[in-house]
């Protein structure tokens, strides 16, 4: 099924990058997904690239607390500080010195602090169903083509602004991001990076600050959010009691990255051309084009599309598309029931098996919470008319080919709604070591599939912070030039292109 050929990239961008600053610099990178979390070293040289070294992962999830789904948010912070504190641990070891770190995670989600610096509540996760019924509410005061024509954000019930219209009281606190809220535990500073608010849903997508309107419009506070910060700027220097937990050097920052964790990946995009699509593959999959300016029409609005903000103020205009936590939950259903086939024999069998096999639309909001997976697919099937066999390989060829095929269709649509062409479609994260995946997209988009970059998100979160530290120069070509150099990038040829035998 897959005919994927490796591809050592070269840093074919490194005249244009500074020369190194002191060799024993290191950069932390703090990158918690939905599912787990990892704190990483990130060593960047303007010659070789960035190499990158796990310090620490540990399991993030969510938990049943108070009648709802939430964050397990002590632990979770717990398990960043004991990263920091290995990550210090390391550089010192190699005599190096940590002088930044940078946050990413997830989006939309936030955790509510009064005055004293205090959360009120452990933050509730976004596969929580609380704010279902705060969506009419808000459509009721704000028209959802309002909506889209100021902030650009595609409708997901989630989002930040439905959650806070779910809020019972919100006075005298202030919502901070995930990210925010981790980096104001480290350096008491309070900010809201700019990646990460456009996607709360009250964020205007041209202007770049906060649509106050809608703050009214809702009763929210002007300063529901901190003031925001940009990629790259300084969020402040940690805490004593940081440094004492952590041992880290007293000067080390704590520097605004792409906070939402695609914002950095795409900022790590190996792109040597300016016509790419990308997919960040992981939990979720995010598909679409880099822009310059958003694109607000009312057909993007019906088509679902976002415009949300990238690295150096670019807009990453995708749309959500289910992504391979689909196949984890499968997973960790048939391992209740004594099934532990590996992932890749899993995916051996499934790519065994025959085109053209049932699908589903693996973006349905169906899919969000976490239950019986497998039942569930077979559920979705059965309503199309199909039906799915039971076995394992059957619902993972399934999800590969639905998924495969939702891909496609966004990019067609991208392509449609922007008016651009695209000549290669870059696949990053996780999804990217899926070949059978790589593959199918490849076949179902037509075009040819560049994976890799796994690790591209702590590659962005890095990259961005060595560019503030003056380590390395240049844009965003220069970053994905050092991004990719040194990384095994595979590429997939769709049958139309591939040359006759």
């Amino acid at each position: 099924m897959t005919n994927g050929t490796t591809v050592n990239t070269a840093p074919a961008h490194a005249g244009a990058v500074s020369a190194p600053a002191a060799p024993k610099t290191v950069f932390a990178a703090i990158d918690i997904g939905a599912s787990s979390g990892r704190v990483m070293l990130g060593r960047v040289s303007p010659s070789t690239g960035v190499s990158l070294e796990t310090i620490h992962r540990f399991p993030n999830g969510v938990i049943e607390l108070d009648g709802g789904l939430r964050w397990d948010f002590d632990a979770l912070f717990a398990e960043v500080l004991k990263g920091l504190a290995a990550a210090a641990s390391v550089a010192r070891g190699n005599g190096e010195r940590v002088v930044s770190i940078g946050i990413d995670t997830w989006a939309v989600d936030y955790g509510l602090v009064n005055d004293a610096g205090e959360l009120t509540s452990v933050p509730f996760s976004y596969r929580d169903e609380r704010s279902r019924a705060a969506v009419e509410r808000v459509h009721a005061v704000i028209s959802p083509e309002k909506l889209y024509a100021v902030t650009g954000l595609q409708y997901l019930q989630f989002n930040t602004l439905y959650q806070l219209a779910a809020e019972p009281n919100v006075d005298g606190v202030q919502a901070l991001l995930i990210p925010d809220l981790i980096a104001f535990l480290l350096t008491g500073e309070r900010r809201t990076e700019a990646t990460n608010a456009s996607t709360t849903g009250l964020f205007d997508a041209v202007a770049g600050e906060w649509a106050a309107e809608f703050l009214d419009a809702l009763s929210l506070p002007r300063d529901i959010f901190p003031p925001l910060i940009q990629p790259g700027e300084t969020v402040g220097t940690l805490l004593p009691s940081i440094l004492e937990q952590t041992g880290l050097p007293a000067d080390t920052r704590v520097v605004a990255v792409g906070s939402h964790d695609t914002a950095s990946a795409v900022a790590a995009v190996p792109a040597s051309q300016e016509d790419f699509a990308y997919i960040s593959s992981g939990t979720w999959s995010l598909v679409g084009v880099e822009l310059p300016h958003p694109v607000l029409t009312e057909a993007s609005r019906t088509a679902n599309f976002t415009n949300e903000r990238g690295v150096d103020g670019t807009i990453r205009y995708l749309r959500n598309v289910g992504g391979l936590w689909l196949l984890s939950e499968c997973q960790r259903a048939w391992a209740a029931e004594g099934y532990t086939q590996a992932l890749t024999a899993l995916l051996e069998s499934a790519a065994a098996l025959p085109a053209g096999g049932p699908q589903i639309n693996a973006d349905d909001p169906s899919f969000t919470a976490p239950d019986n997976m497998p039942d569930r697919i077979r559920a979705a099937v059965r309503n199309t008319g199909a039906v799915l066999a039971d076995r394992p390989a059957a619902v993972v060829r399934c999800i590969m080919d639905s998924l495969a095929a939702g891909y496609a269709r966004t990019l067609a649509d991208a392509e449609r709604l922007t008016g651009r062409s695209t000549g290669v479609v870059h696949i990053v994260g996780g999804g990217s070591q899926n070949r059978l995946l790589c593959q199918l997209t490849a076949e179902a988009a037509g075009k040819r599939v560049v994976a890799g970059p796994v690790e591209a998100t702590a590659l962005g979160n890095v990259l961005v912070q060595a560019r503030a530290a003056g380590v390395v120069t240049g844009g965003l070509a220069e970053l994905r030039a050092l991004a990719g150099a040194g990384t095994e990038l595979v590429r997939y040829e769709p049958a139309l292109l591939r040359d006759p035998v």
